[in-house]
């Protein structure tokens, strides 16, 4: 006789057509404009890296599942996405060899040693460039434009704003302009130069409805803020460095990010906060990485106190 059991879960029960692979297809998608701005302004090399990037991430993501036992998901599109997003925080002239260990650390390290999608409490494709930094910090922070080497943004703003006055304006201190930083004609990680490119891809996936606007919203304005209340150039410190690309494709990530609506503004404006402390006094210009990874941490105390108290639920 066929089993007829009822298998009961606690309500609510919520159902939606939505799956994983529609989900990371559609940050594929997103991530175009950016690919095609790196290609644009390193040139081919750019796309090569990215291209690495991806297949040491999806043939890692293979082997470690037919070595688990488990059935092979790299059809979901997630390997590919933390491919691509691991090549975008790369300088251009990063060495092949690097891009692949970088790929294999955060496939391996970052997602499958803790169960795979769904399990990994840190944002894989910043584990990955976290290992890179550490092990190879010197082609990590060597930077390319038009051939030429050249210094990244954000060390150029804070050491001229911190020798200006506090009226003073990126663009009376440095050699490029507020809309050399929104298209990106200026030095810097592949996919981070060219606020315009990220911009239109966030844009689709908030229109899709697949990222939550308060998590950035609450990134954003808390840099725009303090680097006001400090005296330095908010607006270049929103359009300088990672803080766009982190802000809406990794702080955003479903897995590593709370799920109540109070935990996302406090993941928002703590990894705000750990932003600015780093870029404006720590001895790293950059702080983006390692704010969305020190809240990684905080998800599940987050979501612990802003848990939503059920009907009928007694303190």
């Amino acid at each position: 006789m066929k089993d007829k059991r009822f298998i009961v879960s606690s309500s609510p029960h919520i159902r939606d057509l939505t799956n994983n692979a529609e989900i990371m297809w559609s940050v594929v998608v997103a991530l175009v404009p950016a690919i095609i701005s790196a290609v644009y302004f390193f040139g081919l090399q750019a796309l090569v890296i990215i291209l690495t990037s991806v297949l040491g991430a999806v043939v890692t993501e293979y082997l470690f599942q037919k070595a688990r036992g488990k059935k092979v998901t790299i059809s979901d599109g997630s390997a590919v996405v933390t491919g691509i997003l691991l090549a975008l925080t790369l300088p251009p002239a990063s060495p092949l060899w690097m891009v692949l260990i970088g790929s294999v650390v955060a496939i391996g390290l970052g997602k499958q040693v803790f169960g795979g999608l769904g399990h990994n409490p840190f944002n894989p494709a910043l584990v990955g460039r976290a290992f890179l930094m550490a092990a190879y910090s010197k082609p990590m922070s060597s930077w390319i434009l038009d051939g030429q080497t050249t210094a990244t943004p954000l060390p150029t703003i804070n050491t001229a704003l911190m020798n200006a006055t506090t009226s003073a304006t990126v663009a009376e201190v440095v050699e490029f302009t507020y809309w050399d930083l929104f298209i990106g004609r200026i030095g810097g990680c592949l996919g981070e130069t060219s606020a315009l490119a990220l911009l239109l891809g966030a844009a689709y996936l908030l229109y899709k409805g697949f990222i939550d606007w308060r998590i950035p919203t609450g990134m954003l304005s808390t840099v725009f803020i303090l680097t006001l209340i400090a005296g330095r150039d908010p607006l270049a410190h929103l359009l300088a460095g990672g803080l766009i690309l982190g802000a809406f494709f990794m702080a955003t990530d479903m897995v590593t990010s709370p799920v109540t609506k109070r935990g996302r503004w406090i993941f928002g404006v703590g990894a705000g906060l750990i932003v600015v402390i780093i870029r404006l006094w720590g001895g790293y210009p950059e702080g983006v990485m390692y704010s969305i990874l020190i809240m990684n941490t905080a998800v599940p105390l987050i979501d612990r106190f802003t848990r939503p108290r059920s009907f009928g639920e007694v303190a």
